[in-house]
């Protein structure tokens, strides 16, 4: 199936299918664009018209080209043949499978159905179809000319050669297609739940406040925290996702909704679109105080274990020992203990240990020296003191397993392992989907290699003794093929 000049019908003329048709267009299709609301396909015209000027207008852009495009795009006041149709309506399943049959009635037996759907099953939106093989998720994500990612979206019956014809047809748009199967929350939305679901539970169990998880999490790498970015999608639309993607996969105790967010929705605390959500607005997330401490001094300081962790503090002080085969990574200054976390809380390591002298547990440093979590097992300052030595920022936060960053990464990292094996995609797949979907700094399986499989699992299998439920179980995926 070859579709590069393919005739494209775009139906709804909202947000995402105003994208579509403009990305279409710029890439020589002709484009009818159909909207059940009166004038609403001739306003998106005109607002795309007025967007692609300002970019001529910035030097982006030539006045040729926009006008190539914008004569490509034709609103039209009815469905009318195409040899694709790219559907961006209303997220209902019966508004959609009404919308099909008007199309097999109209379409050539040869022409594409593909759906923009980012939640609702391609398999169940094909049901009661003529032609449920022509069908095929073909998801995009917003604002559609900026972003790289396209979700293809196999249902049961879709057509291998259709699912492929939509990625190369993808490619073409300038686009990275990513195939998976049709699974609830597809890649990127399942993937991405425990972001925010680590920080509500975090708030539940009042380890940290939601301005301390957000900058921990900026250190690592994302350009948003998860209680801001909850803020900015609205926590009525967020805490509806979840609900979602837990009733869909028969309310596995991973996808549990949160009571946090719930009272915020209850209270109309919805984030940004209603003055309030986690924080109040238009002021934001209040600055974390910065602790200060004085240099610290000790007799010996021996920096152990392995990886880019321990390298790390090997070159902030290159007058310590090292001493790569110990079982545990991180910072010896005398007697006091700084351990990477692994999953146990400080004080559940000296207590283990026998050790009377302090220890303090700190996140997975991941990023530029930033922000840094840490806990400790007692009243103890001075160990603290060589985690801003080494240029971090150290914040406190309660002895809770796994911290901050880890907990989370971890839980990504599990999740896309879970994807795999289900078949849903493959490692490259995941990575490319996070990164280019969710702008993550890097993917879960990039993750996995930086920081090991035998150290996520053994921090997943603690949180998992420590909380005793479904929620921390380790993938078979990522227990077996991991080293």
């Amino acid at each position: 199936m070859n579709l590069d000049s393919a005739r494209l019908l775009v139906v709804g003329a909202g947000l995402m299918g105003a994208g579509i048709a403009q990305v279409a267009a710029q890439a020589g299709h002709e484009v009818a664009l159909f909207d059940t609301r009166a004038g609403a396909a001739e306003a998106a015209k005109a607002k795309l018209a007025s967007t692609l000027d300002g970019l001529v207008a910035k030097g982006k852009l030539t006045a040729d080209a926009v006008a190539a495009t914008l004569a490509r795009i034709t609103p039209v006041a009815a469905l009318q043949p195409a040899d694709l149709v790219i559907e961006a309506i209303v997220e209902h399943l019966d508004i959609k499978r009404a919308l099909f049959a008007e199309l097999e009635a109209l379409l050539a037996d040869d022409a594409i159905i593909a759906t923009n759907t980012s939640s609702i099953s391609v398999t169940a939106l094909a049901r009661g179809m003529k032609r449920p093989e022509r069908l095929v998720g073909m998801h995009f994500f917003n604002p559609v000319p900026l972003m790289k990612l396209v979700e293809v979206v196999s249902g049961l019956g879709t057509d291998p050669h259709v699912a492929q014809a939509i990625e190369t047809l993808a490619a073409r748009w300038g686009k990275t297609p990513v195939h998976t199967r049709s699974t609830p929350g597809f890649i990127v939305n399942r993937i991405a739940r425990p972001y925010y679901a680590e920080a509500l539970m975090l708030l539940q169990e009042r380890a940290a406040a939601p301005e301390v998880i957000d900058a921990c999490l900026r250190a690592a790498g994302f350009r948003m925290g998860p209680c801001e970015l909850m803020d900015l999608i609205g926590h009525d639309t967020n805490f509806a996702v979840t609900n979602s993607v837990f009733a869909a996969n028969f309310f596995d105790r991973r996808f549990t909704p949160s009571l946090v967010q719930q009272e915020l929705v209850d209270a109309g605390f919805l984030g940004r679109k209603s003055g309030r959500g986690f924080y109040r607005y238009p002021e934001g997330a209040p600055p974390v105080p910065v602790e200060r401490f004085a240099s610290p001094t000790a007799q010996r300081l021996v920096v152990h274990g392995q990886g880019f962790v321990a390298d790390r503090f090997a070159a902030a002080f290159p007058q310590a020992e090292r001493q790569p085969a110990s079982d545990w990574v991180g910072l010896e200054a005398d007697l006091a203990q700084l351990r990477l976390t692994d999953g146990r809380t400080a004080r559940e390591i000296a207590a283990a240990r026998e050790l009377q002298a302090p220890v303090v547990v700190f996140d997975l440093p991941l990023g530029e020296p930033s922000h840094l979590a840490y806990a400790k097992s007692g009243d103890v300052s001075n160990p603290v003191a060589w985690l801003a030595a080494a240029g971090f920022q150290p914040v406190e936060m309660a002895d809770v397993p796994g911290l901050i960053v880890a907990r989370t990464i971890a839980m990504l990292i599990d999740e896309a392992a879970d994807a795999v094996q289900q078949g849903v995609c493959d490692e490259a797949g995941a990575d490319a989907a996070m990164k280019l979907g969710v702008n993550y700094p890097a993917g879960p399986f990039e993750w996995l290699g930086l920081w090991g499989g035998s150290a996520v699992t053994a921090l997943l299998d603690r949180l998992d003794a420590f909380h005793r439920g479904e929620r921390y179980r380790v993938s078979p995926y990522l227990r077996h093929t991991t080293p």
